[in-house]
């Protein structure tokens, strides 16, 4: 069956102030009234409950959270069994994180094919991405030794992406755009993109993938038999009293490597399926001004008390909704306000904050990270 396997880890530096450790953006409503976790497994689910072949249901939803964060994710999703929410003890990036997830999911369905996804992504219309769904799995199990990665239709030359450049198309999903993969190509400078673009065999990885359980772990094994091996300790565990001490002796072990490096780029039956729903990594603060549009001066603001006099192109937010925002003859700032911090920057530079996260620490100044 189709399993849904949320990634929900994260510090919480790229939208701070209001990100936190804590709390970083897919525990928060940074895009919506629902925080971006809230929203991503609401997508999962069929609106009317009829549950079509796209859709999950809540006993088939896992969520790969930290510690810091795993109560918080428990009570956002009070649906989903406790049990479903696998702590990770340390971070590892994405390799990890999906083996994890996947040892857990044999344990429950030998057959299991994973849909596996970021937790804070902005993705719509819902019935469209559950009909996608329901596209990658027919390609797994059309093909149950591939690995399908969804790829959005770039729409601007982003430097900020990495792109799949498609292959031949897939013999029986020819009309669902479904191609073998030629290349991965890693974030790229402006004029590269713009040719990427031009070209028109290229899309965004989006990070969004759909393959078997048993296949990944396969893949492992051949690529990153260290972090398999780990695992395969782990699952002999999952179900017992051993296992808790066992994930915190051999998860740590694993090689911090990401899913893509460590199989999609060096296996051969990797698969691109076009994505036919609207996308947004929601990446930084500048991603909020393709969210929020613009007004008549270029301000993307959602600040309910927000005046601006001989100004432009800011991207304002107050998490309050008390604070009065004023911009006084300045243009092209990052305006964010809450309740105890305040930061201004340049738009444009997407490692500022990451930077004044650095400064913070070394000033003694965790408390507000």
């Amino acid at each position: 069956m189709l399993h849904a396997v949320v990634m929900a880890g994260g510090s919480g530096t790229r939208f701070w102030p209001q990100s936190r450790t804590a709390s970083p953006k897919q525990l928060l409503p940074i895009a919506g009234e629902q925080t971006m976790l809230r929203q991503t497994v609401d997508r999962l689910y069929a609106a009317d409950g009829a549950g079509g072949e796209g859709t999950i249901a809540p006993e088939r939803v896992w969520v790969v959270t930290n510690a810091v964060q795993a109560e918080e994710v428990r009570k956002q999703l009070p649906e989903v069994p406790a049990g479903n929410v696998l702590v990770e003890p340390c971070a590892r990036n994405t390799a990890p994180c999906v083996g994890l997830a996947a040892v857990h999911l044999l344990k429950a369905d030998p057959e299991a094919t994973m849909l596996v996804l970021p937790a804070d992504h902005v993705i719509g219309p819902p019935e469209v991405f559950q009909q996608a769904a329901a596209t990658a799995a027919a390609v797994v199990k059309d093909g149950p030794e591939r690995f399908v990665l969804f790829g959005v239709p770039p729409t601007f030359p982003s430097e900020g992406f990495g792109y799949i450049q498609r292959g031949q198309p897939l013999p029986g999903f020819e009309e669902q755009k479904a191609f073998s993969v030629a290349s991965f190509r890693e974030k790229p400078d402006a004029e590269t993109a713009k040719e990427y673009i031009d070209s028109g065999d290229f899309y965004w990885n989006c990070g969004i993938f759909t393959w078997r359980a048993e296949a990944i772990l396969d893949a492992l094994a051949e690529y990153e038999p260290n972090t398999r091996k780990r695992l395969s300790n782990i699952a002999g565990t999952v179900g017992t009293p051993h296992y808790e001490e066992t994930v915190e002796t051999e998860f740590p072990e694993c090689d911090s490597v990401s899913i893509d490096n460590a199989v999609l780029e060096r296996t051969d039956a990797a698969c691109v399926l076009e994505a036919p729903f609207d996308w947004d990594d929601v990446g930084s603060w500048g991603a909020l001004r393709r969210l929020l549009g613009e007004d008549e001066q270029g301000h993307s603001s959602d600040a309910k008390k927000f005046v601006s006099l001989e100004s432009k192109n800011c991207t304002v937010r107050d998490t309050t909704g008390e604070h009065l925002i004023c911009a006084l003859g300045v243009e092209d700032l990052i305006i964010v306000h809450t309740a105890d911090a305040t930061l201004v920057a340049k738009r444009g530079d997407e490692n500022a904050v990451k930077r004044l996260i650095g400064e913070l620490k070394e000033r003694g100044l965790e408390e507000y990270l």
